[in-house]
């Protein structure tokens, strides 16, 4: 849902776009119960309105406990070093969001790394050996302890972090700011 205004405020403009990995329940942290009234009420309460209102097809999976993304991630570095990092992001958010898929499954992670034209035997064999294992863990030391991230969405802008969901007015006036 993050993805919609930020598009739309760096159109036309000279701006680079990554997405990078966080883990709000990174292993061994418990994740959460889809079942359960926090998950159900924040979704019916505020996920699900804006979602509509943004034109976003979107619902809670039914993985129940949600999934370690750990993996996930890792299969991220792989994807980025074939230079599809955005684009394989994107298709598990939508396999996980809209699909429903349980994206801690290796076997899920290595069919969907195939649908984005990855090569699912390398691809399985980095996930196998943990070949990530290592930059995934300094990129969740970025993210923690050098930029202090606590939410998703957060966008960093230039030098500016800015947690939370933003309108495509808030996030261009801030990408105008840090260009200028």
């Amino acid at each position: 849902m993050a993805e919609a205004p930020l598009k739309e405020a760096i159109k036309g403009k000279d701006v680079e776009l990554e997405w990078m990995p966080f883990e709000l329940r990174p292993y061994p942290n418990k994740t959460l119960k889809p079942e359960e009234h926090y998950l159900q009420s924040t979704w019916k309460q505020s996920v699900y309105p804006m979602a509509e209102r943004m034109g976003i097809h979107i619902v809670l999976p039914d993985v129940s406990p949600q999934p370690h993304t750990h993996l996930a991630f890792e299969g991220y570095q792989f994807a980025k070093e074939q230079g599809k990092g955005n684009e394989y992001n994107d298709h598990m958010l939508r396999a996980f969001f809209q699909r429903g898929l349980d994206i801690g499954n290796p076997g899920v992670l290595t069919k969907l790394a195939g649908e984005i034209g990855l090569n699912e035997g390398e691809f399985r064999e980095a996930l196998e050996t943990r070949k990530y294992k290592e930059t995934h863990k300094k990129a969740l030391n970025h993210a923690y302890n050098e930029v202090d991230i606590t939410a998703v969405p957060t966008f960093i802008i230039g030098d500016r972090v800015v947690p939370g969901m933003r309108s495509k007015e808030d996030l261009e006036q801030i990408i105008l700011d840090e260009l200028g």
